[in-house]
Parts: structure tokens; C-alpha cells; sequence
């Protein structure tokens, strides 16, 4: 006896997916050297970077929106499902290194839980219901901002997602890699990075994962930029936790001031070596304490801080 399709209209819905379509003049592909298939793919991620530029206005109104919202204490929530899921888990967890930020200030959640990050979990992305418990759990509010990520943009996790962060009034971002995405038209910014079809039929951790990855760079590191994480170009929250990151502090110290090596140690010995105080006590000669006071009077703004140093 013959089944009925659990959802019987889904393969009609992928079939007019970009991300989905078939190319035929690849369907030779397994028959070609292994350098000719590194030059077509290669030749096919060279085409992202143009589709995030077409979406950069979006992409600009969705940062200063969120940056908005973490100014007032809010966070930033990634939701997805496998390659997308992913992505927002890896984006959160290079926060906190990277920007100092707090535990907890950027999320990244995935239909299915810790699991899924290294397994399919199976059925977790069609639930919306399992995307508002994991965003109950939260304790999700008005001032948070919520991104749901999809390369179909038809995932009813990422939309679940974001249907009910605005139910709740939080900030939504929708990020998909088809026009016309129900999960764009759901949040109140809607990007579509529309990368076309994929050299292997709907594996979209290819280009549409790329795509989705320097977006998700984009919605971070320029947020962190207006947040005054960094000084310039400089990570000047950087937590050190490791040698390596050790000495990218000192590192950063003298780019920022050109002091040298000793005042460098006494400076970052006298912030418990935080690079941000560091800098302050050697660029505007203040010790630990005020440089603790004026960074916290300035909202963690080195340049707003300085200037009020110099008065």
C-alpha cells in the first residue's frame, strides 16, 4: 500500500526554489578531473560576494536596527535549522572572544538543540512550535532582536522563530537565499541574498551557505563597530583567554598608542589587562581606576571616553 506524502505539496514548493533548481550542463560533473571541478566550483563562489553587495542597504537598516536594540541591553538571536542553524551558532560563539561581549548577549539557537550540530535531528526543522519554546526559554522581550536564517526561506523553524519574536515586539531580521521567502516577508527587515542554484541540486551549505556566513559577519562585527567594540579596526574588547590572545593584546596596545613594551605591561598590568582601560591610561596618562570610570561614563566608547579624558 502506497503512503500518503506527509506534506504532498513540498516538492512543488522546492521545485520552484532557485536554491533547488537542476542544472543539467553540470549533470556531468562526477565524470571530470578533479582540478576541473575545483576551477567550476570555485568559478561558482565567486558570484556571492556580488549577491550580498545587491542586499548591502538591507543588510545596513537590519545592523543599525540592531545595534539599537543591544545599546538598550538587548541581545541578538540567531534561529535556524542544519547548515543555517549552524552558522548562527558558530557566528554567537565567536562573540565573546572576539568583543568581550556578555554570556548570553548573542545566541545562536538550532531547530533540535546541541545535538543537531554535529547529527540531523530529525523533523525539528518543520516545528514553529519548537522554535517559540526555545525562544520562551530565553526569556525572549520587546528589546531583544531575533534573525531567522534559511536558505529556502520557507523553514517553519526560522519563521516560527520570527513570527513570534514580533508577536512579542522584539526586532525580526529574515535572512533567505530565494526571492519572494515567506521568512523575509514575516520580518520586519527582510534580506534575500539570492545566490542561484547550487553546483550540487539544493546542497545549500555551498553557495548559499557562504552567503548566509558573510551576512551573519556583516550583522555582528559592524553591530559590535557601533557598540564601540572596537578603536579603528582594532578589537579592543578582545578577552584574552589564551596566549595567543595575550599577546594580540599587547599587540593591539602598541598599534593604538605606540607606547613601548614596558609601559605596555605596566599599563595592561594596572587594567587587570583589559585593552580597552589599557589604552586609555597610556593615550590620555590616567590611572586604572579612571580609566574604568570614563569608559563606563562614555558606554564602553574608547573615542568618547578620551575626549572626555582631554576635556
Amino acid at each position: 500500500m502506497t503512503s500518503t506524502p506527509r506534506h504532498p505539496d513540498l516538492r512543488s514548493q522546492l521545485e520552484k526554489l532557485t536554491t533547488e533548481a537542476f542544472r543539467p550542463e553540470l549533470a556531468g560533473i562526477d565524470r571530470m578531473p578533479t582540478l576541473d571541478i575545483a576551477r567550476v566550483m570555485n568559478g561558482e563562489d565567486t558570484a556571492v560576494p556580488a549577491a550580498v553587495a545587491e542586499r548591502l542597504p538591507e543588510i545596513a537598516a537590519a545592523i543599525n536596527a540592531v545595534a539599537a536594540r543591544m545599546a538598550r541591553g538587548g541581545r541578538l538571536v540567531y534561529a535556524g535549522a542544519g547548515t543555517a542553524g549552524r552558522l548562527g551558532v558558530l557566528d554567537a560563539s565567536e562573540c565573546p572572544p572576539t568583543f568581550n561581549t556578555a554570556p548570553g548577549q548573542v545566541v545562536g539557537l538550532i531547530a533540535g538543540g546541541p545535538d543537531a550540530l554535529v547529527t540531523s535531528v530529525e523533523g525539528a526543522e518543520d516545528s514553529a512550535e519548537l522554535a517559540r519554546a526555545d525562544l520562551t526559554a530565553l526569556g525572549l522581550t520587546a528589546d531583544d532582536a531575533v534573525v531567522g536564517v534559511s536558505a529556502s526561506g520557507r523553514t517553519p523553524y526560522a519563521i516560527g522563530a520570527v513570527r513570534h519574536a514580533r508577536a512579542l515586539g522584539a526586532l525580526t531580521v529574515g535572512l533567505a537565499c530565494n526571492a519572494g521567502s515567506a521568512l523575509a516577508a514575516a520580518a520586519e527587515h527582510g534580506i534575500e541574498v539570492v545566490t542561484g542554484p547550487e553546483l550540487i541540486t539544493g546542497s545549500t551549505r555551498l553557495k548559499a551557505g557562504t552567503a548566509q556566513k558573510l551576512v551573519l559577519n556583516m550583522l555582528s562585527t559592524i553591530t559590535m563597530i557601533r557598540l564601540g567594540k572596537t578603536y579603528g579596526n582594532l578589537m579592543v574588547d578582545v578577552r584574552a583567554s589564551n596566549e595567543k590572545l595575550r599577546a594580540r593584546s599587547r599587540r593591539i596596545v602598541a598599534l593604538a598608542t605606540g607606547a613601548a613594551d614596558d609601559a605596555i605591561e605596566r599599563a595592561l598590568t594596572a587594567t587587570d589587562g583589559e585593552v580597552k582601560h589599557a589604552i586609555l591610561v597610556l593615550l590620555a596618562d590616567v590611572d586604572g581606576p579612571t580609566a574604568a570610570r570614563l569608559l563606563e561614563d562614555s558606554g564602553g566608547h574608547l573615542r568618547a571616553a578620551l575626549a572626555a579624558a582631554r576635556g
